[in-house]
């Protein structure tokens, strides 16, 4: 029997570190396709781990870019808003 290798903290902070470089769209979109597939209940544990790591990344960076929205919005509201 061939011996399993298990990812180390390196692959999945290789894996998670090109979520900063994508567009919320794109981020979207990765994480609603996770979504459907760990919804899908067909993935062996690991690889179900491994895109629930992924998914958690996405998610965050999806809430990063909406708080930066949501921030500039505040902010150019206050800023044009008549005193």
């Amino acid at each position: 029997m061939a011996a399993r290798t298990e990812p180390g903290p390196q692959d999945d902070a290789a894996e998670i570190a090109d979520v900063a470089e994508l567009s919320y769209e794109d981020a979207r979109d990765e994480l609603t396709a996770i979504v459907a597939q760990l919804e899908s209940g067909q993935l062996p544990l690991e690889e179900g781990m491994r895109l629930w790591r992924r998914g958690e990344a996405l998610a965050a960076h999806c809430t990063a870019w909406l708080d930066g929205a949501q921030r500039q919005i505040s902010e150019s509201g206050s800023a044009s808003a008549p005193s």
